[in-house]
């Protein structure tokens, strides 16, 4: 990785760790600042060198360790290096500063490599693997157990109760050290540019200073929903005589008894299910199994269970999470796919609830479930004096597809600060469209199309986005795709175009491919890799050309997405543009971000394409949005703009 530092050494660290409370839970932060934790043992190792492991229970880290976690001219690395900084950072007291660390972690799903350190060393090969007993181990002596009469009701494991354990331990944390020191040998060439660094290193002060919860709200709003759906569910055992109601297939079997078939229970079905249904009795029964299914507990309790005491949860974003496009995920909370506010008197809402006025919160919403579930959003809060600004990029990937393919029309519209789905609604229709005005109506097939079609998607990918239950006809579909098409036939050309530049460079393993002079495929080490105008790459592993019934397609290995698994994939010129397209307005977003942090702005959150600021009463929404504005050196021609409120407390606008 590119860096200006030149270090003197590098010190590879692994810790295991005790804690009574769940890390995956409570997340590292939590954990480790909570009174039980502590550390086990100590593994490390300079350079390549031999790897030394310190037991706690007899041995102290030795002093030439200690100093080198402050020295600058000792790098320090670690797989998932985020737990090492926050462990040692608590542990000793001190600060400990990112700019000192390398993640092997972050530099494999940089590289489109698994993240986890034991597939990670199979898929490169090692010599040296993970041990597969370490869950068992971490699960004996870094977990509380369950006290029993065998274990004389214990409610933790020491070296003393299974010293052969305690030692394989010892083998297993070596063992770490030695796979992560050949990972960094691995990896520690990868070329990305300076300002990566600084973006993974503003990632670790944003997850490290949290967000703030406004305790008394999600508190009150756990009880409320649990009283609530306390009730339903006795009322709907009471209405179907089911032993658990919260069972769909016991329901399915309640339904079938009093003569509705029902193969799948759904908030889609759901409703169908009681347009047809006269029975008062029966339509009671649907909407109490709708309000318990809306149950919305889990995101304030993961809020709780992150909660160390100062209200604020941290280490809610994952670096590099998706490793497709470098954009993040979400951890814990996952802020990512947080329920939309859409209703009218939401702040009247969120007031009774904080009161913990359940009486009248039922009196004045029919729905306490859903009031409830819109109403996350508003549990967070700014610090005491400060305000919240929420500031997010408009249309942010359909400016950067329209740059990439120069689709001249859709530019001078965001040049313009036109609102695309009216104008894309026109192109297709050839006719007026204006919101809420003339031809009004014809926005929504514009808008879903737009949302639908920009990456080679078809009448499926409309099915997908909504379209029937939005009022479209299926048989309008096929054509609503083809208006579309041909009303930006440079972004159809730019799917052609990306898809034939990287089959040439994948199929004859050499060359250069290139789209536009701002994007580019080159081969290396048997992967495709693209280059993004940021200066930023994009790697597929061990790329390859395979034959299919609809011809030569590009196979690669990758992490699947949905099952975390490494396997073989398929990508085309629909997909490699989404990704590029998504990477593209993520590197808009991370350098929007480090500007913002340079300006003095505290970043407590980020969603998608949004930024959440902790700021000063009189901080302007207008500096955050013209500071995202900015034009990048790298995209010359590329036209952002921002939209932004102040609000104190989280919601969307």
């Amino acid at each position: 990785m590119t860096t200006t530092i030149t270090y003197n050494h590098v010190l590879h660290i692994d810790l295991e760790t005790y804690c009574e409370i769940n890390l995956k839970e409570a997340g590292v932060h939590a954990y480790a600042s909570h009174p039980s934790f502590e550390i086990l043992l100590f593994g490390y190792a300079w350079d390549d060198g031999p790897v030394t492991c310190i037991d706690m229970f007899k041995d102290d880290i030795p002093q030439d360790v200690i100093d080198a976690l402050d020295d600058p001219k000792i790098l320090k690395v670690a797989h998932n290096a985020s737990f090492e900084m926050t462990c040692l950072s608590e542990y000793f007291f001190i600060d400990i500063n990112p700019r000192q660390w390398m993640c092997t972690m972050a530099l494999a799903m940089q590289w489109g490599l698994p993240g986890s350190l034991s597939m990670l060393g199979q898929v490169l090969g090692l010599e040296e693997q993970k041990m597969s007993v370490g869950t068992l181990l971490i699960n004996y002596f870094s977990k509380p157990c369950k006290p029993t009469r065998a274990n004389g009701y214990r409610t933790r494991n020491l070296p003393k109760h299974d010293q052969d354990k305690w030692v394989t331990f010892i083998e297993y944390n070596i063992r770490d050290v030695e796979v992560e020191q050949n990972i960094y040998e691995r990896l520690k060439g990868l070329s990305q540019p300076e300002w990566e660094r600084n973006v993974f290193i503003l990632d670790h002060e944003i997850n490290k200073r949290g967000i703030m919860i406004d305790r008394e709200f999600v508190d009150n709003a756990v009880m409320i929903d649990g009283e609530i759906s306390s009730r339903y569910l006795d009322e709907l055992r009471m209405i179907t005589g089911l032993e658990n109601p919260n069972s769909t297939a016991q329901f399915k079997q309640y339904l079938k008894s009093v003569g509705i078939e029902c193969k799948s229970f759904t908030k889609k079905t759901a409703p169908i299910m009681l347009e047809e249904t006269n029975d008062s009795t029966i339509r009671r029964a649907i909407e109490l199994k709708l309000f318990c299914s809306k149950t919305s507990t889990a995101k304030y309790k993961a809020m709780l269970t992150g909660d160390n005491g100062d209200h604020r949860i941290r280490g809610l974003f994952q670096y590099y999470g998706a490793n497709r496009t470098g954009r993040w995920a979400g951890r814990r909370v996952q802020l990512q796919n947080l329920p939309r506010n859409s209703m009218a008197e939401l702040d009247l809402a969120r007031t009774l609830v904080k009161d913990g006025d359940r009486d009248t919160l039922e009196l004045l919403f029919d729905d306490i479930p859903d009031t409830l579930k819109q109403l996350i959003r508003t549990a967070f809060i700014p610090k005491d004096g400060c305000k919240f600004i929420v500031a997010d990029y408009s249309a942010i990937e359909a400016r950067v597809i329209a740059w990439l393919a120069r689709e001249k029309w859709r530019q001078e519209v965001f040049k313009n600060n036109g609102d695309i789905y009216c104008a894309s609604a026109s192109q297709m229709f050839k006719v007026p469209v204006v919101k809420h005005g003339v031809n009004g109506h014809l926005r929504q097939k514009g808008k879903i199309a737009e949302l639908a079609l920009g990456y080679g998607g078809g009448p499926g990918a409309l099915k997908s986005m909504g379209a029937l239950e939005m009022g479209l006809e299926e048989e309008e579909l096929a054509r609503l795709v083809k208006m579309w098409r041909d009303s930006n036939k440079k972004i159809t050309k730019l799917w052609r175009t990306v898809g034939y530049e990287a089959m040439a460079v994948v199929q004859h393993k050499k060359g250069k491919g290139r789209v536009g002079n701002v994007v580019s495929f080159v081969m290396e080490r048997g992967n495709l890799v693209v280059g993004l105008p940021s200066n930023r790459r994009l790697y597929y592993q061990r790329a390859r050309i395979a034959e299919s019934n609809k011809g030569p397609k590009i196979q690669y290995h990758g992490v699947n997405q949905v099952s975390r698994k490494w396997k073989i994939m398929d990508t085309w010129g629909g997909k490699l543009v989404e990704n590029i397209v998504q990477a593209i307005a993520r590197d808009c977003l991370a350098q929007a971000m480090l500007r913002l942090d340079r300006a003095g702005y505290v970043i407590v959150a980020h969603v998608h394409d949004e930024v959440i600021i902790e700021a000063p009463m009189d901080a302007k929404v207008e500096d955050v949005c013209m500071i995202m504005g900015e034009s990048l050196d790298w995209a010359p021609g590329l036209i952002l703009n921002a939209d932004g409120y102040e609000t104190p407390y989280y919601r969307k606008d």
